[in-house]
């Protein structure tokens, strides 16, 4: 009996798919447990396996095409199995958004009519040249002299048969024959001249617009604000941090670890500092339940990555249980991973605070938007070197920006500026997030 091969939910949130490779093409022998093809969920590209035995008979959502979550995207059959039924019934319940299985025909175009004699090539224009008009296959011939008794052009007919091989227009030739004929040295010297000239360059045309169809991140990516910034009452926190210490720790920390090939960034000691802060700070590693408040025992930390096509938010788990060395590498790997599209599902849900940080783009103060059901979200900028004033006097520090974006039904203001009061505090002396 058949197997129709549907598009799977693979992943937590995955709606609809798209089908990005067929690694097995009709006809292909398949069994059960072999992946089929590649899957291009809201978060990652994933694999879909054979749930069947046997052929590979039709495929009904091409490279390129989406179907939402549950509909049949190609039937599994014996290979004298009649599938008609089945391949009906998928076609009737997938919604496909790009290229289908089947290429469409192109039309086929008339037979042309047979002309009285065969005629002549088509003419390859020349770089420079002014597009020849071309003669009528049904032109009279000329003649001898060049005369045709119609007025046209006095040109011998070898510079007739050079100039349209050339698509070189006669009226624009001067003639050194007799009476002013065009001779063969005649088209000779204008396509010299023509190949001589630099060639205009036609003129360029821009569309007014360009559409760009939505990737399956981007689409995800949108629904979700639209879910955070509609209904979630944010506030915004922001705080300014001397990074003198930061610095030099990370300076210290990265020649002690340079014998192992670990170099810890700025961004890692900020996460750090954030899962330790949250640690101490329960009522804001929460999220919003439409029942309650949901306060995590755990930390597990999202940090948002740019890909070509969105945002990705790897999450590192247990983040205030692990030292700055374990924490760096596993963020690097997963960070990999995720701008290939390769994350499983449980490394990119699961967070229950976010960050994100636009510090090496130059950026030096945004405000994030909330990942629900998450109540917060830091939004980290780059340090720069900046006069303050200490002591009355005008010092230069590296300083960093860092906003804090609260979800006001689970944050209270007191309560965000406690947490960041806390962050502070250990991003300037770096030991604390070592204890």
């Amino acid at each position: 009996m058949g197997t129709k091969v549907h598009m799977e939910a693979l992943s937590p949130t995955m709606e609809e798919g798209q089908v990005v490779k067929w690694l097995k093409g009709e006809g292909d022998e398949v069994s059960s447990g072999q992946v089929l093809a590649e899957i291009e969920t809201d978060k990652a590209t994933m694999e879909l396996v054979a749930r069947g035995d046997g052929v590979l008979r039709k495929i009904l959502v091409g490279e390129g095409g989406t179907a939402p979550v549950g509909s049949v995207i190609a039937v599994i059959a014996e290979a004298d199995e009649d599938i008609s039924a089945l391949v009906r019934d998928g076609r009737a319940g997938a919604a496909v958004g790009g290229a289908g299985a089947e290429p469409a025909k192109a039309p086929q175009a008339p037979p042309a009519a047979q002309p009285e004699r065969a005629a002549a090539p088509r003419p390859s224009p020349v770089a420079g040249a002014p597009a020849a008009a071309r003669p009528a296959a049904s032109a009279p011939a000329a003649t001898g002299d060049g005369e045709d008794g119609r007025g046209r052009v006095r040109a011998s007919p070898l510079a007739r048969r050079l100039a349209a091989d050339a698509g070189l227009e006669l009226g624009r030739v001067a003639g050194t024959g007799p009476g002013g004929r065009i001779i063969k040295r005649d088209i000779e010297a204008a396509l010299a001249e023509a190949a001589a000239a630099p060639a205009r360059a036609p003129a360029l045309e821009l569309a007014d617009y360009e559409d760009v169809p939505l990737t399956q991140i981007r689409k995800t990516i949108a629904k979700r604000l639209v879910q955070s910034l509609g209904p979630v009452p944010h506030f915004f926190l922001t705080i300014d941090v001397d990074m003198t210490g930061m610095v030099r720790a990370r300076e210290r920390i990265n020649a002690f670890l340079g014998a192992q090939g670990v170099k810890v960034s700025i961004n890692d000691m900020v996460i750090r500092a954030t899962a330790a802060a949250l640690q101490r700070h329960p009522e804001c590693n929460a999220a919003w339940t439409g029942e309650g408040i949901r306060r995590y025992n755990r930390v597990h930390i999202g940090v948002a990555v740019a890909g070509e096509e969105g945002l990705i938010t790897p999450v590192i788990r247990d983040a205030d249980r692990k030292g700055l060395a374990e924490l760096s590498t596993e963020f690097r790997e997963l960070a990999q991973r995720g701008r290939e599209k390769k994350l499983k599902p449980e490394e990119y849900t699961g967070s229950t605070f976010s960050i994100s940080n636009l510090g090496m783009f130059g950026i030096y103060e945004f405000t994030a938007v909330i990942n629900p059901p998450e109540a917060g979200i830091l939004a980290v900028g780059a340090v720069e070197e900046r006069a303050v004033v200490k002591g009355g006097q005008v010092v230069v520090e590296p300083r960093m920006r860092v906003t804090m974006s609260c979800d006001h039904r689970v944050i209270d203001g007191a309560m965000g500026a406690r947490f960041l009061q806390t962050l502070r505090a250990m991003l300037e002396e770096p030991a604390a997030i070592l204890m």
